[in-house]
């Protein structure tokens, strides 16, 4: 872990990338690219496709939900460095609105780091737009 005061993000963006890209196939086809990473916090945009549309033309629930799940991993491996091995234990989304067709964007907050489990909050909102899903989750840590 980091030293009292050091509060500096344990993962630099190109390195998350390439994790997620390397261990989750499904990011081959789910374009993340992470836009700020701090001390507990990441920002993921999902760039849009239309693969990711459902009836009535908004972005379907699983996209967001992966893009929640990406962000907290993001939020929490900053936390405690790379652990690939750091695996979701607890994943709960509210759908607020339905989303425009365009990127979503994922902030994700963690809110307490235990010896086993890591806590988190993410917020989805249309790029440029209003938010759209609120979340919240937990890491089992390795």
């Amino acid at each position: 872990m980091s030293e009292p005061g050091d509060e500096r993000p344990r993962i630099e963006a190109a390195e998350f990338e390439a994790l997620i890209h390397e261990t989750i196939p499904l990011t081959r086809l789910l374009p993340f690219r992470v836009q700020e990473l701090g001390w507990g916090t990441a920002t993921i945009r999902l760039l849009f496709s239309e693969q990711q549309l459902r009836a009535g033309g908004t972005i379907n629930g699983p996209t967001m939900m992966t893009l929640a799940d990406t962000a907290l991993y993001a939020a929490v491996l900053t936390r405690i460095g790379m652990q690939p091995l750091a695996v979701t234990s607890d994943l709960s989304i509210h759908f607020l609105r339905k989303p425009e067709a365009r990127d979503l964007i994922g902030r994700a907050t963690v809110l307490r780091v235990g010896r086993r489990i890591a806590v988190g909050t993410i917020e989805i909102s249309s790029a440029d737009g209003p938010l759209v899903a609120h979340a919240t989750g937990s890491y089992a840590l390795p």
